[in-house]
């Protein structure tokens, strides 16, 4: 279980590195760096990451936020196309842990940003 950080596979780095020295390395060494630590502190970042990573990222973001007291997080996906901010969206849909989520307002990262609201987590003895 994650205990204050989740590990990234440090895509951003891996994508500029690999633009970097494109035409002298291969696929295959660039997939073996080593994952970088993330802080659990409310904040995910998905531009390290895959959009195919959302499935599993994201739970397992909000369940270590959680287990910190950690009960608002903001998603940052960039403002782009919206694209990846209607996936995210309908995944935190489907999420039991999500109470609520918005938009972000001035400040908070306008459209580029979701807010998620978590359920706190229950109390042992009344799960």
């Amino acid at each position: 279980m994650l205990e204050g950080s989740l590990w990234s596979d440090i895509g951003s780095y891996r994508e500029w590195n690999y633009m970097v020295s494109k035409e002298n390395r291969k696929k295959e060494e660039w997939e073996e760096m080593a994952p970088v630590e993330m802080p659990i502190d409310g904040t995910l970042d998905l531009h390290t990451f895959q959009p195919r990573d959302l499935k599993t990222l994201l739970p397992d973001y909000f369940e270590a936020c959680r287990q910190k007291g950690i009960l608002q997080v903001r998603v940052v996906h960039g403002k782009g196309t919206g694209t990846l901010r209607r996936t995210v969206h309908a995944a935190l849909e489907r999420l039991a842990e999500v109470e609520s989520f918005r938009s972000g307002r001035m400040g908070e990262g306008s459209w580029g940003a979701t807010l998620v609201f978590l359920k706190p987590l229950e109390e042992r003895g009344q799960e």
